[in-house]
């Protein structure tokens, strides 16, 4: 990272943390060596009771700012308030950046219009080792909406101008799908989105991914529970910035299923595209 203090950073890195001190130290270590570009780190933290102080304190770059939440994405509203950089991107504490994947981006950024830009990113595994590599298509709201959020968080760079200064935050009711709810809601205002065809960041699979934790079948009520609120959220977007041709839920719940296959394939036809 270039030295130097900057009145507008060329980018704000936020990173929301809560008790992630064991994945911190790489996230923070990933944004630090980025060189070519300026940047301001804040690590929003919401109450850690690990090491995570510890950890950032071994990082000078990085701004700790420890505040009781109601969740990641209050912590991430106000890293967006806070924020001074041209623009603005949310790395979770379990997430890195690509070696030198800031520079390289910054020359497209300089040269586009574009209000959401986003690359590829990687899976890797708790220990940082390679699961494998995303290729994304082109925007498709009718893809996101219908079949996935494929845009990473973590590889998604927000121009501060015409999204954070205009007043763009995260649903705070939102736990699980808050980037796909914020990114239909962009659209829908008129935002354009660009992908960069280059993997940009590093996504950690492990037990404690907000968006993994619910996903299997269980007999525990409570567990059910939180899945179906995972669903919940996915449904609603639906409701409000897709296809709904019926009010009996139980019909809509029929036409999502055909939609989700055919949005799939439109995906794939989208990538060979790209």
């Amino acid at each position: 990272m270039d030295a130097g203090v900057s009145n507008m950073p060329d980018f704000t890195v936020i990173t929301p943390n809560l008790n992630h001190g064991r994945f911190l130290a790489d996230c923070l270590a990933s944004a630090v060596s980025q060189e070519g570009v300026t940047l301001e780190h804040l690590v929003m933290d919401g109450g850690s009771t690990d090491d995570s102080a510890a950890v950032v304190a071994a990082h000078p770059h990085a701004t700790w700012i420890q505040q009781a939440d109601n969740g990641m994405s209050q912590a991430i509203n106000r890293g967006f308030d806070r924020a001074r950089g041209e623009w603005v991107m949310w790395l979770n504490a379990d997430d890195c950046l690509k070696p030198g994947a800031l520079a390289g981006l910054l020359e497209v950024l300089r040269s586009s219009s574009e209000d959401v830009v986003y690359g590829d990113f990687d899976f890797i595994a708790e220990d940082g080792g390679h699961l494998r590599s995303l290729r994304l298509p082109g925007w498709s709201t009718f893809v996101h909406v219908h079949h996935h959020c494929y845009i990473g968080s973590t590889a998604a760079f927000y121009r501060k101008a015409s999204v954070i200064d205009a007043g763009f935050r995260l649903r705070e009711d939102f736990r699980y799908v808050m980037d796909g709810e914020f990114y239909a809601r962009l659209h829908q205002a008129g935002k354009t989105f660009l992908h960069v065809p280059r993997s940009l960041a590093e996504f950690r699979l492990h037990g404690g991914n907000a968006s993994m934790r619910h996903l299997g079948r269980s007999g525990d009520m409570e567990a059910v529970l939180k899945a179906e609120r995972q669903h919940v959220e996915s449904r609603a977007i639906r409701r409000v910035h897709g296809i709904t041709l019926f009010e009996d839920p139980y019909l809509n719940g029929l036409v999502d299923g055909l939609l989700w296959i055919v949005a799939k394939s439109w995906k794939q036809v989208l990538k060979i595209k790209s």
